[in-house]
């Protein structure tokens, strides 16, 4: 009997992988100006609710298995479109939230860019902690953990979950091998979709950043 060659006595790999979509909410009356942190009660603009249907348009097509998104309103309403759409429930996800900015939350932006520990959330972001709030590495890890519960939940599926922009240029950043002190290069817009495919037992492909316009219906896992 002939012995059997590698590729006959070797099945090939059957792992099919999953796709993470990172979507962040659409524009507020806030957007660029304040940093509004967790508290209740900011909701789309306009512009955010025309951004929240268009991404709802990109994903026409894409077979999503599950919707997810942060409690906050923002996220939600950014949500709520695909939702009707796909005629998914969209959950809540404590792990998708925004970072708690403490006692930063609701300061404008254009008073606390003065500040000494300014430069410290822009040039070493894993030595800062948010006054009386989360840390970005807390932060980080909170996402990150979060995201990987739900894609075992859906592996070899398809996976929305909207978010806001830190948490989600966390996770982009961890994807990529990126250190967390240079997170902040990563630039990720209202209404804007990250992409990662996941397959088990190799490192996560980053197949998207910061996209706002092409459809989406054709993305496959890697």
């Amino acid at each position: 009997m002939t012995a059997a060659t590698p590729s006959e006595s070797t099945p090939p790999s059957t792992s099919q992988g999953t796709l993470l979509l990172l979507v962040r909410h659409g524009e507020t009356p806030t957007t660029g100006t304040v940093l509004p942190g967790r508290a209740p009660g900011l909701h789309l603009s306009d512009r955010g609710r025309v951004q929240a249907e268009r991404v709802a348009e990109r994903l026409t097509g894409l077979p999503i298995d599950g919707l997810y998104s942060s409690p906050l309103e923002r996220a939600r309403e950014t949500a709520e479109p695909t939702g009707a759409r796909t005629g998914l429930e969209v959950n809540d996800n404590a792990g998708l939230i925004e970072c708690d900015f403490g006692g930063w939350t609701g300061a404008a932006l254009a008073g606390l860019t003065g500040l000494p520990e300014w430069q410290t959330v822009q040039r070493s972001p894993s030595a800062f902690r948010f006054p009386d709030g989360e840390s970005f590495t807390e932060m980080q890890e909170r996402i990150v953990a979060a995201l990987e519960v739900l894609c075992a939940a859906h592996a070899g599926g398809v996976v929305v979950c909207f978010s806001h922009a830190d948490p989600i240029k966390a996770a982009v950043a961890h994807a990529l091998g990126t250190p967390l002190d240079l997170f902040q290069r990563i630039v990720i817009s209202p209404g804007s979709v990250s992409v990662v495919s996941f397959v088990e037992g190799q490192a996560p492909a980053v197949l998207m950043v910061n996209s706002s316009s092409e459809p989406l219906s054709g993305l496959r896992a890697l």
